[in-house]
């Protein structure tokens, strides 16, 4: 997804299609690190091209002087096993292995047999490693995802120790899995007695995902055009699964799938850090030696030029907030350059972000501008991810008659392009933006540069090629005319062009539905009772396991001791600016960046305004002011800055969870050459923005009602967690209006309402009532020759800067009361969301610290097995926002959300008799120490005590009484906050 600017709406771009397994956890460590010696930790940089280790033969060694690494590629002797390592100074290590895994039909085999290979392996002979693993290590990520060529599993850590443990247990799952029917049946598919209905029903994790994924218009467009685009290749396929064909996937073909495809000669391996390789690669030749080198299964990828085509299929009502003669989704696709070609797949990327991207994007000015669509459709822009690559142009919310008229100012608008190229200007912003994005120091840059190398790797490319971004951007500023090359290359007279239509159909769920039905009654006709009775015995075979009791002692695990027992401190000091503000500066190793974040505290609540605020942040980068248009400013944005961002601020005291601060965070980070400029900019913005500009406005409006309804089926969970604890705390109640299915609808009537008079004058009021000198601080990350730049210009922003909140609007609004105890939305999609919060207690308070313990536990112990496991969820689990001090179950993608609701109390239950064992104990502190040492970019160090007020101090003390949890001290809390209070409890089901 690329973002326009920084605050402004997403511009859903090119999104690649990737099936995750649920379990990733995006929280590190700060460990206490095993150390090697320098000569093993220096050693890949010794390595020359034809150097020989562990049966592994360097076949090239390239430094990156920009990303200050140093790239080796590697290649298995006997099985030919290709391997890239980054050799950089950075302790958080990745490490991933993934095999080419396109198919040939839509039954979701290699997502299948993705989820199936982490159910167990020879040497770790457990249920699901994968997820027992997860408390078990300190490991800052850990996942696994198949795309349209590839499955990878990567993870990293920061602990040498746990980097070994998680690469043995991750080789040993993809070379030496199990793979039993049991675990095929419960994360694939199986038929099922539906013991409510008493008929029957199709059930498995990957079924279910499959089935919310498709539940998602944007989604379900996006593939179904690509599926159009390419006939006859791959790509016609789904990788991820298609509901309907999932169940004709057998057992059998499984185990086939990965006998041809997970095998060293089909392995990309990937490793990044500051760890040495020699291990590594002395661990991997012992885990592949048994095999031989074969020859990689083929399929076709290279599609036949059709010439132009167009298709038209029926979809699911793309958004209740728009009108009903608006919900067609209309594109137009063209085949563009051979994946492979590096600097021409860079330069399209360039091109279509100039195309598209912004208020000055031709499309935009044609098509967003003059409201013929809410949006540009999800699949608008380029995509790198298919061998022949491809740029989409596309609307939704639109109007079926408009489609000749779409699809013409699209081929006017290429053509003019054709013609007159690109202004320098948003061209030099568009390449100062590639280059600010490599400098921005961030946590997962090792996992970021595997991403960006895989796709093409995985296609035959050299992967250090991704990495010399500055010699593309070179090249494409001194390739004259590139642009309008590219125009005429693929536009102008395209030998393979789609038009794709989808339309809306009210009753498309409940047409799923009955199709559901229908393949449910086809395999039933096929079967005798004697079929029936023996998938009945697989069926309570699979329960059976499920609630085996293991022997987990076969998994490598780390312990507390392996935990520092100091927190990371950031030093920071305060000042103060323009005689009152206050300051919070951090002199850092920026890479010559400075990060400028700022709060503008709103002391009165103003009710009526607060609805208003997520439209008035995106408005601020949208609109433009009375003295220059947006086009202009976003151009100045991108050659300046990284972005300018503007959001909702909401955080709980931390001693009284009824009190809350409120208002407006706004925030942006450039080259410490364009300081002045940066700190101009946001001054201009929220000063000068012009709300009046009612077209821009209705267009804004319109795209937001839409993306943000279409967001519910994607992330669900989260809607029902925010609707669920709406009404236990004021924060939660802001939260809610500003971002839950409130917002939802509040954007739906003001869309439909169409009075845009008044929605201006209430932007109006918000920034009269929100920008306010006397309630400001903000904050400063640099490095320390450029605390003075900041200082000066920070200075004369504030100058500027208005001194006292409006008083006609005052008011206290009214005062926070609990109401309503459960929530029930319903949405057409085809899966749920449960979620069950409660109000516990503030973030200071001794027993919070229990509470974060006890979703530790509760998580893999009980609540895992019988959501996902048993119940065919996608995910679900327990968790404790301690700020928030609310206590949630929720579930993801759920088939069966009445049983769910049930398994949140029953968890409880089960506890307050469960024996719960040192091993549990230490597991589920090792997953919070996780949670708690996550590594940080430069960017949000010392950002705890800006935002919330959180000390180094506190953090410390809160560490020390983690580590003096006990199992008691878990039942106490699970009963005295939890366990039958219903009185401070709420549910919600999506």
């Amino acid at each position: 997804m690329v973002g326009v600017l920084g605050g402004a709406r997403m511009l859903q771009v090119a999104r690649k299609t990737a099936w995750h397994s649920a379990g990733m956890r995006k929280a590190p460590l700060l460990a206490r690190y095993f150390s090697h010696s320098k000569s093993e930790s220096s050693q890949a940089s010794t390595l020359e091209p034809g150097s020989q280790l562990h049966g592994f033969t360097v076949e090239d060694v390239q430094a990156v002087s920009e990303l200050k690494l140093k790239a080796l590629r590697l290649r298995h002797q006997k099985t030919g096993l290709e391997w890239l390592h980054i050799d950089r100074d950075d302790n958080n290590n990745v490490f991933s292995i993934g095999f080419n895994t396109s198919v040939t039909d839509s039954t979701g085999v290699p997502h299948i047999l993705e989820h199936t290979t982490l159910c167990g392996s020879k040497k770790y002979p457990v249920r699901d490693p994968f997820f027992k693993m997860l408390n078990r290590s300190l490991s800052t990520f850990m996942n696994a995802w198949t795309a349209h060529d590839y499955t990878q599993y990567p993870f990293s850590t920061q602990n040498a120790q746990d980097y070994e443990n998680l690469q043995s247990v991750y080789l040993d799952a993809v070379f030496q899995p199990t793979l039993r029917e049991v675990d095929f049946r419960q994360e694939g598919w199986r038929m099922e007695r539906d013991q409510q209905e008493l008929g029957w029903k199709i059930k498995g994790v990957v079924y279910n995902e499959m089935k919310g994924a498709f539940s998602d218009a944007g989604s379900l467009f996006a593939t179904r055009a690509e599926q159009q685009m390419y006939p006859g290749t791959t790509y016609e396929n789904v990788s991820g699964g298609d509901p309907q064909k999932i169940p004709e996937l057998t057992y059998e073909a499984l185990v086939e799938f990965h006998r041809t495809r997970y095998h060293p000669s089909n392995a990309r391996v990937y490793s990044y850090g500051s760890f040495p390789l020699a291990p590594q690669l002395q661990r991997m030749d012992a885990a592949i030696s048994p095999y031989v080198r074969q020859s990689p299964i083929q399929v076709p990828m290279e599609v036949k030029p059709f010439g132009e085509r167009m298709v038209t299929e029926f979809g699911p009502v793309e958004s209740a907030a728009g009108p009903a003669d608006k919900q067609t989704k209309f594109s137009v696709s063209y085949l563009t350059n051979d994946m492979r070609n590096v600097y021409e797949s860079f330069a399209m990327s360039v091109f279509s972000g100039l195309l598209l991207q912004g208020a000055s994007a031709p499309m935009h000015k044609a098509l967003i501008d003059t409201h013929i669509g809410s949006d540009f459709s999800s699949n608008t822009g380029y995509s790198p991810f298919t061998r022949q690559t491809s740029l989409t142009v596309g609307l939704q919310g639109m109007a079926d008659k408009d489609i000749p008229m779409v699809e013409q100012r699209i081929s006017e608008t290429l053509a003019r392009v054709g013609e007159e190229g690109f202004e320098q200007r948003r061209i030099d912003a568009a390449l100062a933006s590639v280059e600010l994005a490599y400098k921005h120091k961030t946590s997962d840059f090792g996992l970021s540069l595997m991403r960006s190398v895989s796709t093409g790797w995985f296609h035959g490319v050299d992967p250090v090629e991704y990495l010399r971004v500055s010699e593309n951007v070179e090249r494409l500023r001194t390739d004259s005319g590139v642009f309008q090359k590219l125009v005429d290359r693929y536009f102008a007279n395209s030998p393979h062009k789609l038009k794709y239509v989808m339309l809306a159909d009210p009753k498309y769920m409940q047409g799923l539905e009955e199709k559901e039905h229908e393949l449910i009654q086809t395999k039933l006709a096929s079967l005798s009772s004697a079929d029936l009775a023996k998938i009945d015995e697989k069926n309570a075979e699979l329960a059976e396991e499920q609630m085996r009791k293991e022997d987990l002692s076969s998994l490598p695990t780390l312990t507390l001791d392996d935990v520092a027992a100091d927190a990371q401190r950031y030093a920071v000091d305060m000042g103060v600016c323009a005689e009152s503000v206050p300051v919070q500066w951090r002199t850092a190793a920026t890479n010559g960046i400075s990060y400028m974040r700022a709060i503008n505290a709103v002391r009165d609540k103003y009710p009526d305004l607060w609805p208003f605020m997520p439209l008035f942040c995106e408005a601020l980068t949208y609109q433009g002011t009375g003295a220059r248009d947006m086009a202009e400013i976003e151009t100045d944005i991108r050659l300046h800055t990284g972005g300018i961002s503007f959001s909702p601020f909401v955080t709980t005291d931390l001693d009284n969870l009824g009190h809350i601060e409120a208002g407006i965070s706004f925030g942006s980070h450039c080259l410490d050459a364009h300081i002045d400029k940066m700190y101009a900019l946001i001054s201009e913005l929220l000063r000068e923005t012009n709300f009046a500009n009612s077209s821009r406005l209705r267009t804004l409006l319109a795209a937001m009602a839409t993306n943000m309804y279409n967001d519910v089926a994607y992330s669900g969970h989260a809607f029902a967690r925010r609707l669920a604890a709406s009404t236990l705390t004021p924060e939660m109640d802001a939260v809610e209006a500003l971002s839950g299915i409130s917002q939802v609808r509040f954007l739906g009537d003001l869309r439909r309402s169409g009075d845009l008079a008044r929605i201006t004058e209430r932007l109006e009021q918000v920034r009269d009532v929100v920008f306010d000198r006397s309630t400001l601080r903000t904050a400063v990350t640099a490095n320390a020759g450029s605390a003075e730049a900041n200082q000066q210009a920070l200075e004369q922003m504030l100058a500027k800067y208005p001194t006292e909140a409006s008083d006609a609007l005052r008011s206290q609004g009214a005062k926070f009361a609990s109401s309503a105890s459960r929530f029930f939305c319903p949405l057409p999609v085809s899966t749920n969301y449960a979620a069950q919060a409660t109000r516990c207690i503030p973030y200071t308070h001794p027993d919070s610290v229990k509470l974060q313990v006890l979703a530790k536990f509760l998580t893999p112990a009980f609540l895992h097995r019988e959501i996902r496991e048993r119940n065919g969820a996608y995910g679900g689990g327990a968790s404790f926002a301690s700020v928030q001090g609310i206590f949630s179950f929720f579930s993801y993608r759920d088939p069966m959300p009445h049983e769910t609701m049930q398994t949140f109390n029953r968890s409880l239950e089960w506890l307050l008799t469960h024996e719960i064992s040192d091993r549990e104990m230490r597991e589920a502190k090792l997953s919070v120490f996780g949670d708690l040492d996550a590594p940080l970019s430069v960017s949000d160090e010392g950002m705890a005590y800006f935002t919330a007020g959180i000390t180094d101090d506190m953090r410390q003390e809160r560490r020390e009484r983690f580590f003096a949890v006990t199992a008691q001290d878990l039942r106490q809390v699970a009963q005295q906050y939890l366990a039958g209070n219903e009185a401070q409890s709420r549910t919600a089901w999506i």
